[in-house]
């Protein structure tokens, strides 16, 4: 019971949060110095949003820059605006520019933008009530307490971060084999079948990428703590080729389903598997080992269903996939041994500062944005004659996000978690109980506030609100002042936010859905490239496949978003949906082509370079028509547009072609959406050029590293 309790990764989040923020204010409450005690709370914010609570094998070196960043800019700030004398929009504009530079070295840099803006702005709150030497020292004290407790923290729950993405990876990949197994015959029409395998598959992907990343932040494959759960994720990589592959004839399902019991022995084994996968979820996420599986008995079933019908493949089909993902779950270990590739995606500075100063740049764009709304919410701070306008500008900051649906959603959570919390924190403060009284309740609210928070936002900001007014009532002695201030604070914040989200250089993903496109196509063309070459190398050839289902996902995640945009246009995205259904089929046919070339089901060469040449034609001509203005070539009835080569009369279609030969079908049917898709396009931001942007084509190839 304990494990379940300790182990939970929403509960062992809120212990490490709540502990980080209590213990300095409860050793500070024993020597009288509370309110230095609670002043510490603030470094803890500034080091989450910008990634120090990350685990990284360079983690010193990151606390170091973090500590630095946050106490140098804190230190710059007074000095600008005490001595100096600066206007803080100029200030608050110029650091978010000189700092915008970090999202051109990794993502996981970037976040130390938002991070040290964060401490600028409680910099704020102290300048000029405080020595000059206190916030540079509190965020230096700060940052080491933080690196300290996470580090120390992490080498108490050992391979933690590890074991809850581990065990959310296989979590998801059980529910999808049950989704996808469990209808079969209610999955004939592909508009309401897809979708909800590819909202799942996305997950997935996510999932990969998110452990994927880990692994080389902890150099988890060299550590033999790692081993286990390195070994894991090797498998889990095989249980996703296996399950997201496909067969796409659905004629053929109602077929067999018709003439025998198949789909009930295929749903038994699919739950079978879904069950076992969600036991080793739990036993990777609470320290305990597997007992053995079994299924015999619900694989002879099938076993006998294809031998039965052996002119229909969906029996041969199941049972070759579900006997390799039995297999899989009975040896815990994957079917070939591999070294996974790292990603280069980190810049040195100076390529990055070159890069950065483009106006081309997405990170010159994200700190201009960040940049001006400061500046505008300081000068609306100003106008409204308030002396230290920080909590608006922490509250722009908190809820402004890369996209508009995700700003927006943040910013409903943001105002009526604050406006529940505000009422509850009145009530709070007019209980006049005993002090000691009162910090325990608070530290029972942050801690039950921490609980809920990755997974409901607002429901976490109604306790982090109370926590925050009885914080300000035990450093000022005037909380009560402070709820309808920090009601309209926090409204003109979100109001701000939402108003740079549209306006200031937005990311409409509508506008990015052809560059997304074509650099889908462009990870599909490698990794055919890959796939029919003479000795593919094991490596690489599971990277590209990792590449291509990842730039399909960005795909998927730019539609979803598009469509919660205001003023899409619904007809284009329909399109468009039905574009990303044929994109989804390519990449399950990847998956099975990276299967059989790894189990050297090949072509001959002479064979291959056809495939290949009428392949890479395929996709480029669908590049073109995502690239260029124009009419069409060819109409919706004049049948496919790219065709296979033709084999020999007596020789029969292989293992190999069926999947190319779907392939090709499936671009032909791309190509002619693009062409009618294109008429309906949006006709703001990026859609204003008539080209995909050259820079495209200069992109290093990710395989390639």
């Amino acid at each position: 019971m304990w494990r379940r309790l300790i182990y939970h990764p929403e509960v062992n989040y809120a212990l490490r949060q709540t502990l980080v923020l209590c213990l300095p204010a409860a050793i500070a409450l024993l020597f009288g110095q509370l309110q230095v005690g609670l002043l510490f709370s603030l470094v803890p914010a500034c080091c989450n949003i910008a990634g120090l609570d990350t685990p990284h094998r360079r983690y010193v070196k990151r606390l170091a820059i973090g500590g630095t960043l946050f106490a140098g800019c804190s230190l710059i700030l007074q000095l600008l605006l005490l001595y100096a004398h600066w206007p803080l929009p100029l200030i608050l504009l110029a650091l978010a520019l000189l700092l915008g530079v970090t999202g051109e070295l990794s993502p996981l840099h970037g976040r130390l933008l938002n991070g040290t803006l964060v401490a600028a702005i409680f910099t704020l709150s102290m300048a000029g009530t405080t020595p000059l030497w206190q916030a540079p020292g509190l965020f230096l004290l700060g940052t080491l307490w933080y690196g300290l407790f996470t580090w120390g923290w992490f080498r108490l729950w050992k391979e933690q971060p590890m074991r809850e993405s581990l065990s959310l990876l296989y979590r998801e990949l059980g529910d999808y084999v049950e989704a996808k197994y469990s209808l079969l015959t209610q999955h004939l029409d592909p508009d309401t079948a897809l979708p909800p395998l590819l909202k799942r598959q996305q997950k997935v992907m996510d999932l990969i990428v998110q452990v994927y990343q880990q692994l080389h932040m902890l150099s988890g494959e060299r550590h033999p703590h790692y081993r286990r759960l390195f070994r894991a994720f090797q498998v889990a990589l095989d249980l996703q080729e296996h399950i997201t592959v496909s067969l796409h004839q659905p004629e053929e399902v109602q077929k067999l389903v018709a003439q025998s019991q198949a789909e009930a022995i295929i749903r038994r084994n699919a739950e079978v598997i879904a069950k076992r996968l969600r036991m080793i979820a739990d036993d990777l996420l609470y320290h305990r080992r597997s007992a053995r599986f079994e299924m015999g008995g619900e694989l002879a079933a099938l076993e006998k269903i294809a031998n039965r019908y052996p002119d229909n493949p969906v029996g041969q089909f199941c049972y070759y996939h579900f006997s390799r993902i039995a297999r899989l779950l009975h040896t815990q270990r994957p079917l070939y041994r591999r070294n996974l590739m790292e990603s280069r995606n980190r810049l040195p500075f100076w390529p990055a500062l070159k890069r950065y100063l483009s106006w081309r740049s997405m990170s010159l764009r994200n700190a201009a944005r960040v940049g001006v709304m400061l500046a505008l919410g300081s000068s609306i701070g100003l106008f409204f004659d308030l002396p230290k306008p920080y909590w608006v500008l922490l509250t722009a900051l908190l809820v402004i996000q890369n996209g508009y649906n995700a700003t927006r959603v943040r910013i409903q959570h943001r105002a009526i978690g604050t406006l529940a919390g505000l009422v509850l924190a009145a009530g709070v403060l007019h209980l006049q109980l005993p002090q000691a009284a009162m910090l325990g309740l608070m530290v029972l609210i942050m801690l039950a506030a921490y609980l809920v928070l990755r997974n409901n936002y607002g429901l976490g900001m109604v306790g982090l609100t109370i926590t925050a007014v009885y914080t300000l009532q035990l450093v000022t002695q005037n909380g009560a002042n402070f709820l309808i201030p920090r009601l309209v604070d926090t409204l003109i914040g979100c109001a701000l936010a939402f108003g740079s989200t549209i306006w200031l250089w937005p990311q409409w993903q509508s506008g990015k859905l052809r560059d997304n496109a074509w650099q889908a196509l462009e990870a599909y063309q490698e990794a055919i490239r890959l796939l029919l070459s003479a000795d593919p190398d094991p490596a690489k050839l599971a990277y590209t496949r990792i590449m291509a289902n990842q730039a399909h996902n960005t795909l998927y995640t730019a539609l979803n978003q598009a469509m919660q945009e205001p003023g899409f246009n619904s007809h284009y995205l329909t399109d468009m949906r039905l574009w990303v259904m044929h994109s989804q089929s390519i990449v399950e046919h990847l998956n099975a082509m990276t299967i059989l070339a790894r189990d050297h089901y090949m072509l001959t060469p002479a064979l291959a370079q056809e495939y290949l040449e009428t392949c890479e034609i395929a996709l480029q001509s669908c590049q073109q028509r995502l690239m260029y203005d124009g009419p069409a070539d060819g109409s919706p009835s004049s049948g496919p547009m790219f065709r296979a080569p033709d084999s020999a009369p007596e020789m029969p279609v292989t293992e190999m072609e069926r999947p190319l030969r779907r392939i090709l079908s499936h671009l032909s049917a791309m190509n002619t959406i693009s062409s009618l898709a294109w008429r309906q396009r949006p006709h703001h931001g990026i859609w204003l050029a008539r080209r995909v942007r050259r820079d495209q084509k200069s992109r290093p190839e990710a395989a390639s590293e």
